[in-house]
């Protein structure tokens, strides 16, 4: 594009071809400004749109002196800042000089004056006038980008300053009466709007050959990108791709590299990782990085060259993240692979020879990119025969050892252990990718003995700086938590060579005696970390014993106690956000690995209550353990001695197991959303199982090897297990059941029986979608199958039905017998008071006691024999002259202790203490209580 076509451009986005309004407004002017008013800030009016005229002439023989005139006396009268309602002229005056330069050059200084106008700040006049131009502010800015194109160093340059002065703005050299200055974030707020950043990016191609203007260019981008709206902008127009291509660029002042690679810095922060990362996903970019960072690396040698080195393997280790990354084909892989490894496996190649890591911050920094590096290359395939031939494995195992003082120290005693860990840490994501590697060097053996050091007693002051040493200050715990965790990774490949070389080294007996000593040093600062170490140690153990009886023996007992002493953690503790609950898991896995089929384990585990411990877990009803507890208590189940413990088992209100599981299957169907009256009664008897999910899902035809809903539904629930348990312990002896659980256990007994009558019914569903017509006798059996299935669903409910009608009877006669016992109670009380007022009326009426006489002396009448027998001795039953209103028994008569010797009615208060040494005299003797015996009893006569 030529200059002219180029200012034509400018000229079309020009801010003053925006402005169109419907009513006169003041013309803008500028003043041309004495000494005198200059000092108080005043200027005369100067018709702006006359000086826009005079440039768009053309033809006259002097116009060019005029014309430079003008734009001359502009310039002064702006000196001391834009205001924003002139902008848009002055900007547009700006266009038209710039797009005389190419044929009249001397256009080129006021262009370039003007430009030094645009980094003074901006004036407004009014607050609003902020948001009034801002339209034409941001088309003003705009426009700088595109001068960008006109072939002048200068004014390039100045552009540049331009813009990278809005990010240092200055208050201006006098105060202009009426005027005050734009905020100063204005400026990059118009940039942003304007896309500034975008034509900045455009123009480095312009830039190839021009070292200058192109260190300026990357200087005003590295002020842009700070800003996310920037970056975005700069993405779209290619920037990564565009400056990481010309890192390589001649550039003896080193600003080119340190600037682009801040600018990448920026671009991946605050844009699309994503689209960066595709960006620099090309051969080129790739070269270009392998180059800078193998110049940094063999001859950087400040501490600037070392920071600068970090910067772009970091950025590297980003862009190997993308599989599609050419890392390989350049070569990149195998360099960094060599440099990560060369100081512990010694190397002739050319590249690293001579070289040593110095025990700075900025080689220490590297080391653990390099290690980080590594991990991000195990996950490409087509990089394992890299990392074989480099000896990745052999490099790293060499940290897997005591720490022991060289005479030459390399690193610092704090450096060493944070690589150490991060080596660790490495192994146990490239370890699992190169096995044959780490059996041929004898992992498992540097493993187990590192493990046998980090539980000796050995001092050893950790200092736990890093983040791979949280929680490790002075102790050995962040060294075992990572060796257990490369052991893991290893076991849980469930490769029998590296599993059976672990129990010939006593791994299992090494690892249950670990577990042991971090219970007996147990300390609640590094409480989370021991249970983390606990965790792997009872996960490695489960990899290692699972379908392997003689291991399950060598578990044995000293296993089992382990797993007890788990379970009966606080349950409280489980809310606490430490572990507990993985710790619970790793036990739980552990029971169904290392205990089940293994039967003096068994035995040993039932005879601790191990099973009573389960079921008090399942009590605690969290949903997450129930299903993997129910899964061990069908295993054990098949144990004949489980039933006894399981049916003794007692919990909270002296609940028992079977009402448990019950709870847990009303549960369950409650979730699921299986239909159920208020009773927990059977309502559709052609589907008594299914969920409301399953109402849902419609049923279509799968290929055979899929299971279909109604077989997904026995593994995505519990109650396919409880109903395992249930009918273990058999049906018909379950304990402490209540009527209402009968009605669900009836359900549960079929269970099975429902299961298969559903999937036979989505068989024939299935078969009426495929417009299938099987044969006369597989129809009629499909049918009777059907039937069979709904006709047992019909008995059940019908079961269920007599259960809760009998239970209601039992209730009414329970009620009933209730009632009568309340009633004899009121009736008792109705008799006893009664009984008191007869006694009442006898002691307060003369005639009422009368009448009661009689009728008592009728009544002894009544009693004795007609005839009295003959020489019997007649015995009165009355005695005579008695005026008590009961019947007469055992009579006491009481002579009462005489006044003087208890001191009379006051004789416990303090007036009687002072009258008893009046009456004088020792106390003297009571008289004896007179007791009249009883009339001797007879037989009436």
């Amino acid at each position: 594009m030529s200059t002219a076509e180029a200012a034509a451009t400018a000229q079309a986005r020009a801010p003053g071809s925006r402005i169109k309004s419907s009513s006169p407004r003041q013309i803008p002017v500028v003043g041309v400004v004495t000494e005198d008013e200059e000092a108080q800030g005043v200027s005369e009016p100067m018709d702006l749109n006359r000086v826009i005229k005079l440039l768009e002439e053309t033809g006259k023989d002097d116009l060019e002196e005029k014309q430079l005139k003008s734009v001359k006396k502009v310039v002064q009268c702006y000196q001391n800042g834009l205001p924003l309602r002139d902008l848009a002229q002055i900007f547009k005056i700006l266009n038209l000089c710039a797009g005389k330069i190419k044929k009249q050059p001397h256009f080129i200084e006021p262009a370039y004056n003007i430009l030094k106008l645009c980094g003074l700040p901006f004036l407004k006049k009014k607050v609003s006038d902020e948001i009034t131009y801002a339209e034409d502010t941001a088309n003003s800015i705009a426009l700088l980008g595109d001068l960008m194109i006109i072939p002048s160093s200068e004014l390039r340059i100045q552009i540049c300053k331009c813009i990278i002065d809005f990010y240092h703005a200055e208050p201006p050299k006098k105060h202009i009466t009426g005027y005050q200055q734009a905020s100063s974030s204005y400026k990059i707020k118009m940039a942003e709007v304007g896309g500034l950043a975008k034509t900045m990016v455009q123009s480095l191609a312009l830039l190839e050959n021009q070292l200058v203007e192109k260190l300026w260019v990357l200087k005003a981008l590295q002020h842009l990108s700070a800003s996310e709206v920037n970056c975005t902008l700069m993405v779209k127009a290619q920037a990564a791709s565009g400056i990481c291509a010309h890192l390589n660029d001649p550039d003896p002042s080193g600003q080119l590299l340190f600037r682009s690679s801040e600018i990448l810095w920026n671009l991946l922060e605050k844009s699309s990782k994503e689209e960066i990362i595709q960006q620099l996903s090309n051969l080129e970019c790739l070269l270009a990085l392998k180059k800078v960072f193998k110049n940094l690396f063999t001859r950087g040698l400040s501490h600037y060259d070392r920071q600068l080195r970090n910067d772009i393997l970091v950025i590297t280790t980003i862009i190997s993240q993308n599989p599609g990354a050419p890392m390989i084909e350049c070569g990149f892989t195998r360099d960094l692979i060599l440099f990560a490894t060369f100081n512990e496996v010694k190397s002739q190649n050319p590249l690293v020879k001579g070289l040593k890591f110095s025990n700075s911050y900025e080689d220490f920094e590297l080391k653990k990119l390099l290690f980080n590096i590594i991990v991000t290359f195990c996950k490409d395939l087509s990089t394992i025969q890299l990392l074989i031939d480099g000896k990745v494995i052999l490099a790293l195992l060499t940290y897997v050892k005591k720490p022991e003082k060289h005479k030459i120290v390399e690193w610092s005693a704090a450096q060493y252990e944070e690589l150490q860990l991060h080596a660790i840490a490495t192994l146990s994501s490239v370890a699992p990718f190169l096995i044959d590697e780490y059996m041929l060097y004898q992992g498992n053996a540097h493993v187990l003995a590192f493990l046998e050091w980090c539980d000796s007693e050995d001092s050893f002051f950790s200092h736990g700086n890093s983040f791979h040493g949280t929680g490790g200050r002075g102790n050995k715990f962040a060294q075992m938590r990572y060796s257990l965790r490369l052991l893991r990774a290893m076991v849980y490949l469930e490769h029998e060579t590296i599993n059976k070389d672990l129990c010939e080294k006593r791994a299992i007996q090494q690892l249950i005696g670990i577990f042991k000593n971090t219970i007996s040093t147990y300390n609640d600062k590094e409480e989370a970390i021991l249970l983390e170490i606990q965790s792997d140690i009872l996960l490695i153990l489960s990899g290692l014993c699972e379908h392997h009886i003689p291991r399950k023996e060598i578990f044995g007992t000293e296993g089992v106690d382990i797993i007890l002493h788990v379970m009966k953690t606080d349950p409280k503790k489980l809310q606490s956000g430490l572990g507990y609950n993985v710790l619970l898991f790793s036990t739980l896995d552990s029971i169904w690995c290392c205990i089940l089929g293994c039967y003096p384990s068994e035995d040993y585990f039932l005879e601790k209550e191990g099973i009573f411990l389960l079921l008090d877990l399942m009590a605690l009803n969290q949903k997450k353990f129930c299903n993997l507890i129910l899964g061990i208590m069908v295993e054990f189940c098949d144990n004949p001695k489980t039933a006894a413990h399981v049916n003794a088992w007692r919990g909270k209100k002296d609940q028992t197991a079977a009402s448990l599981l019950i709870k847990l299957w009303r549960k369950e169907e409650k979730e699921l959303g299986v239909k159920r009256d208020k009773h927990g009664k059977i309502v559709d008897t052609k589907k008594p199982l299914f969920t409301s999910f399953q109402e849902e899902q419609k049923i279509t035809p799968l290929p055979a090897n899929c299971p279909t809903t109604a077989v997904m539904d026995v593994a995505e629930n519990i109650r396919a297990k409880i109903y395992a348990v249930l009918g273990k312990l058999d049906f018909e002896n379950l304990p402490g059941l209540s009527a209402e659980d009968f009605v669900i256990l009836c359900i549960i007994h079929r269970y099975l029986d429902f299961k298969i009558g559903e999937i036979w019914n989505e068989i024939y569903e299935e078969i009426k979608l495929e417009n299938l017509r099987p044969v006369t006798t597989d129809k009629k059996i499909l049918e009777s199958i059907i039937t069979a299935s709904e006709n047992i669903g019909k008995m059940v409910a019908s079961l269920q039905s007599e259960m809760i009608e009998s239970q209601a009877r039992q209730d009414v006669q329970n009620e009933q017998k209730v009632y009568t016992k309340v009633q004899a109670t009121h009736k008792q009380r109705e008799l006893a008071n009664k009984s008191w007022e007869n006694f009442l009326a006898r002691t307060s009426n003369v005639k009422t006691l009368k009448k009661a006489k009689r009728l008592q002396e009728k009544g002894i009448e009544s009693s004795r024999y007609s005839e009295r027998p003959p020489n019997a001795i007649f015995h009165r039953t009355d005695i005579e002259g008695l005026n008590t209103t009961v019947p007469s028994g055992g009579v006491v008569t009481v002579e009462s202790t005489p006044a003087r010797l208890v001191g009379g009615p006051l004789a416990d208060t303090d007036i009687a203490l002072k009258k008893l040494p009046i009456r004088g005299g020792a106390l003297q003797r009571v008289k004896a209580v007179k007791t009249v015996n009883e009339p001797e009893k007879s037989v009436p006569t």
